[in-house]
C-alpha cells in the first residue's frame, strides 16, 4: 500500500503517501494551518508533528493558540531552553524534571553554585540567545539501557535514574537541539522549532526536594510563565503584580486578622477582627443551609483508629493524619486516636445511631468539623493551605432516585451563597469514573446522569473531566473567578457508594427490605480558613460592610464632643452595627489617616458644630470627601445598609 487513509475531526477522510507525518496532513489541508500547528493528537494521544502517521488513524492538528498549544509551548520552553541555559551558564548543574503548571513552567536541578531571584535576568537572557538561534528540535528513541548510558554518559544521574524506575521498557523519548548538541529526555510532544517560541518571564526561584521526599537532595528550582503575545504575557505579569499587592498574608498582617507562629505551624492564630470576619461568615452559612434543610451537629475532633481503619482511611491516609495515643486505665496496651482529617466517617455514626426509613431520606446533616491534616512545611501558604482548618462540611443520605433533586438543590444553594459573596462566576467541572473504582457501570451510569441531568436542568455550562472522579463515586467540582481573574477550586459535590457500605450504614425501603443509602459529600467555602484568604484577597482587604469586621469608626474632634459619641456609639450598638469608638487626644486628620489604613468602611467625625446640630460627619472608605448628615437619618439608613444578605 503507497497510500494511507487519515480520518479527520469533521469525518472527513484525507489519503496521503506512506510515511507522511503530521506537517504533511496540515499542508495538505492549507498553508496557513501547516504554519500554525505545532504537534497532532492522533487517536486521543498527543505527539510530535513530524512523527509518522499510519493508515486508518484519527488525527487533528493541534495549533499555537489553542490551550493544548501553549502548554507544549512551554514545556518545549521548560525542557529545551531554560534546561539548556542552565547547562550553558552551570555546566556542573545537574537537570531533574521541568514540567507545565498552570500558567507556566519550572525546572529542577541540582547546582553547586548558589542561584537567587538576582541570577534570573542572566539567566533569561541566555535564554533569549538560544531561543534566537532559531535550531529545529529533533526525536530520537532508545531502549531502557541505551536511554541509562546516554545520560550517564554526560553526568546526568537523576535523568538516569527516571529511566530505571520506570516500567516502560524502550521508545524512551530523547530530543536534541540541532545547533547546540543539547539533549533532555521527555515525554514530549515538543515544538519542531525553537522559532515557534512565544514570550517568557522567569519569576521566581524556590527549593525543592527529589521527587517531593523530605529525605531526598534539596534541588534548586526555577519557575517562569509563558504565552504567545507579549500582550498575554503582559497582561498576566500584571496579574501577578495586582496578586502581590492583594497577597492575604501581607493584608492579614495589616489589618491585624491573624498570625501564625512556629508554636503551632499551620495553624491560625485569630486575631479579634479576624475572628469577627470568620464568625460573621459562619453565622451566614449557618442560616443558609437551615433555610435548605441543613440539621447542624458536632461531632468528636478524636477517634479511636477503628473506625478509621473500617472507613479505609486509616490505609489510604495514615500518613497525613496526626496520631494520639493514650493509656487506658485497666488496659493491657494503647489506645490509638487520630484527630479527624475528615468528618464523613463520623457523620455516618450519626446517621447509624437510628433505625432510618425510607421517608427520613434525604438527611442532610451539616458540621462546621474542625479538621486536622499533615501537610509538609514546604507545601503550607497561609491560609491557603494549613494543618488546622474548619470546613463547612455537609453529607447528605438519600435513595439513588433522589440525586438529582439533591444536586439542583445543592447547586441553588451554592450559587446563591456565592453570589452574596461577591462572586457571580464560576465553572462547574464533572468528574467521571476512573478506572480504579468501586460500584457497578450501572448505579455509575446513574450517579453521572443525575448529576448531569441537573446541571443541564439548572442551565448552567460545564465541562467534563473525563475519568478523575473518586473511586468512590462522580463528583462535581466547581471554581470560582475573583477579581484579577484567577481561579479557584472551592465547593463540591460527591456521589458516594463506597462507605455507607463500609460502615454499614442502611434504611428500611418501601419493599420492606435493607437497602444501602447514597452519601453526598458537599461542600461549599471548602474550608473557613481557605475561604477567607481567598475574600481577602478578593477584596484587598475592602470588605462589603456586612462583612466589614468594624462597620463604623467614631472619631471626635474635640473632647466637647465625647458625650455625644459615646450616646451615639450605644444607638449603634443597639441597632447590630460593629462600631469602634476613638475618642484619644490625638488631631483628627491622625485618626482617619490610621482608620483609613485598617480598611474600617465608614469613618464618623464629630465636632463642636456636630453636637450643636445632632449631625454626623461621614467620611467613606476610598473617598476625600465628606458628607454631613442628620444623626437619626444616618441611623436608619445604616441599618439598612449594614445588611447581611438574610437579613
Amino acid at each position: 500500500m503507497d497510500k494511507i487513509n487519515i480520518k479527520l475531526p469533521d469525518g472527513s477522510t484525507k489519503q496521503l503517501p506512506q510515511n507522511s507525518n503530521g506537517l504533511d496532513l496540515a499542508k495538505s489541508i492549507g498553508e496557513r494551518l501547516a504554519n500554525d500547528s505545532i504537534a497532532v493528537l492522533v487517536n486521543g494521544a498527543q505527539q510530535d508533528l513530524l512523527d509518522h502517521l499510519n493508515d486508518s488513524d484519527e488525527v487533528s492538528i493541534i495549533t499555537k493558540n489553542t490551550p493544548e498549544g501553549l502548554e507544549i509551548m512551554r514545556h518545549t520552553l521548560t525542557a529545551q531552553v531554560l534546561a539548556s541555559a542552565i547547562k550553558n551558564l552551570y555546566p556542573k548543574a545537574q537537570l531533574a524534571i521541568g514540567p507545565t503548571i498552570d500558567n507556566g513552567f519550572y525546572y529542577d536541578f541540582l547546582s553547586p553554585e548558589t542561584i537567587s531571584i538576582d541570577d534570573l535576568p542572566k539567566i533569561e537572557q541566555e535564554m533569549m540567545n538560544i531561543i534566537n538561534s532559531g535550531s529545529n528540535i529533533t526525536k530520537t528513541l532508545h531502549t531502557k539501557q541505551s536511554a541509562i548510558k546516554e545520560f550517564t554518559d554526560i553526568n546526568e544521574p537523576f535523568k538516569a535514574e527516571i529511566i530505571a524506575e520506570s516500567k516502560q521498557k524502550d521508545n524512551f523519548q530523547i530530543y536534541l537541539q540541532e545547533e547546540s548538541g543539547f539533549i533532555d529526555l521527555c515525554r514530549g510532544p515538543h515544538l519542531r522549532s525553537l522559532k515557534q517560541i512565544g514570550h517568557f518571564k522567569l519569576t521566581k526561584v524556590s527549593g525543592a526536594y527529589w521527587k517531593g521526599d523530605a529525605k531526598n537532595t534539596m534541588l534548586t528550582r526555577i519557575y517562569g510563565t509563558a504565552w504567545n503575545t507579549k500582550k498575554e504575557l503582559d497582561a498576566y505579569l500584571k496579574q501577578i503584580e495586582d496578586a502581590e499587592l492583594r497577597d492575604h498574608r501581607k493584608i492579614g498582617k495589616e489589618l491585624k486578622l491573624f498570625h501564625f507562629q512556629d508554636d503551632a505551624p499551620g495553624m491560625v492564630f485569630w486575631h479579634p477582627d479576624g475572628w469577627k470576619i470568620y464568625t460573621e461568615l459562619e453565622r451566614y452559612i449557618r442560616k443558609m443551609q437551615s433555610n435548605y434543610n441543613y440539621q447542624e451537629i458536632k461531632t468528636p475532633q478524636v477517634v479511636d483508629r477503628k473506625l478509621w481503619e473500617k472507613s479505609g482511611h486509616w490505609d489510604k491516609y495514615r500518613e497525613n493524619m496526626f496520631i494520639t495515643e493514650i493509656d487506658e486505665q485497666h488496659a493491657n496496651d494503647k489506645r490509638t486516636n487520630a484527630l479527624k482529617p475528615m468528618n464523613c466517617p463520623c457523620h455516618v455514626q450519626i446517621y447509624n445511631h437510628d433505625l432510618r426509613s425510607y421517608r427520613d431520606l434525604p438527611l442532610r446533616l451539616a458540621e462546621f468539623g474542625s479538621c486536622h491534616r499533615y501537610e509538609p512545611s514546604g507545601t503550607m501558604h497561609g491560609l491557603m493551605r494549613v494543618r488546622g482548618f474548619t470546613q463547612d462540611d455537609g453529607h447528605i443520605f438519600c435513595t439513588e432516585d433522589q440525586i438529582m433533586q439533591e444536586t439542583e438543590n445543592f447547586i441553588e444553594l451554592l450559587s446563591k451563597i456565592y453570589s452574596d459573596l461577591g462572586f457571580n462566576n464560576f465553572d462547574i467541572k464533572l468528574s467521571t469514573r476512573p478506572e480504579n473504582r468501586v460500584g457497578s457501570d450501572e448505579i455509575w451510569d446513574k450517579a453521572e446522569k443525575s448529576l448531569e441531568d441537573a446541571i443541564k436542568y439548572l442551565g448552567l455550562n460545564y465541562e467534563i473531566d473525563e475519568g478523575d472522579g473518586a473511586f468512590y463515586g462522580p463528583k462535581l467540582d466547581f471554581v470560582l473567578t475573583d477579581a484579577i481573574g484567577r481561579k479557584w477550586q472551592c465547593g463540591t459535590f460527591q456521589a458516594d457508594f463506597n462507605l455507607p457500605t463500609r460502615l454499614e450504614a442502611k434504611y428500611i425501603g418501601e419493599d420492606g427490605n435493607k437497602h444501602v443509602p447514597v452519601m453526598m459529600h458537599r461542600a461549599i467555602l471548602g474550608s473557613f480558613e481557605r475561604f477567607i484568604g481567598i475574600l481577602i484577597e478578593n477584596y484587598s482587604g475592602n470588605f462589603p460592610l456586612w462583612l466589614a469586621p468594624i462597620q463604623v469608626v467614631i472619631c471626635t474632634i474635640t473632647s466637647e464632643a465625647d458625650g455625644y459619641a459615646k450616646s451615639l456609639r450605644k444607638s449603634l450598638n443597639n441597632a447590630n452595627i460593629r462600631v469602634q469608638l476613638d475618642t484619644r487626644n490625638e488631631q483628627i486628620s491622625y485618626k482617619i489617616r490610621e482608620h483609613s489604613e485598617l480598611k474600617r468602611p465608614i469613618i464618623i467625625a464629630l465636632g463642636k458644630n456636630e453636637v450643636a446640630n445632632k449631625t454626623v460627619s461621614i467620611r467613606r472608605l476610598g473617598s476625600t470627601n465628606t458628607e454631613s448628615q442628620n444623626t437619626i437619618d444616618f441611623l436608619a439608613s445604616l441599618v439598612e445598609e449594614a445588611k447581611s444578605p438574610l437579613d
